[in-house]
């Protein structure tokens, strides 16, 4: 073999290596491509499901919101109907005790009357028997009489219907006389008692 035999050989050779590093570089520039297209393509695919779960959380988030509110309301309907029974147990025969208290009034006048006047003992002890029967029924049935004569005046249990010099200094602002009787059913006040007030 000659020289030029020798170096056309060599060219060749050095042409196959090249061209062989063209396709190599070739093969690794495409395996780059397509692994950032792929990467790419990943990359969206992430971001969209990172997205769509973060739009289930927050639609969990108000849904658990809403059956929260919903219990708390049905907790507190629960209550107030619970509350409003309570209460119309207790006021149930509230007119009937209101319109008895009238024929209260009248029996204590008429003790006293027959208090002053007649000397039958046996008809006052009666009638007192019947009076206080009658009181033992009410308070049965949640029924007190207010407290009025020298206290304090209270809005809240006492109507004013008139106001006249006080006999003593300790009665001024005090209810000096009571005209009417007040009372209340448990805590609820069922008739105000009609009160005089010294100044």
């Amino acid at each position: 073999m000659n020289t030029k035999e020798k170096e056309k050989e060599k060219n060749e050779k050095a042409e196959q290596l090249t061209d062989k590093n063209e396709e190599m570089t070739d093969n690794k520039t495409k395996k780059t491509d397509e692994k950032s297209k792929s990467k790419k393509s990943k990359s969206k695919e992430t971001d969209k499901l990172t997205e769509k779960i973060n739009e289930l959380e927050d639609t969990l988030a108000q849904k658990d919101d809403k059956i929260l509110r919903l219990q708390a309301e049905f907790d507190n309907y629960r209550k107030r109907t619970l509350k409003e029974k309570m209460e119309l147990v207790k006021t149930a025969g509230e007119s009937i005790l209101v319109n008895v208290l009238p024929v209260m009034d009248d029996f204590e006048r008429a003790i006293s009357l027959m208090n002053e006047s007649s000397k039958n003992d046996a008809v006052i002890e009666g009638l007192q028997l019947i009076h206080k029967r009658f009181s033992d029924f009410m308070k049965q049935n949640g029924v007190s009489e207010i407290e009025a004569k020298d206290q304090e005046f209270d809005t809240d249990v006492h109507e004013a219907v008139t106001k006249i010099p006080a006999p003593t200094e300790d009665l001024k602002g005090k209810i000096v006389d009571v005209i009417q009787k007040g009372y209340m059913l448990n805590d609820k006040v069922i008739r105000y008692a009609k009160v005089v007030i010294g100044e």
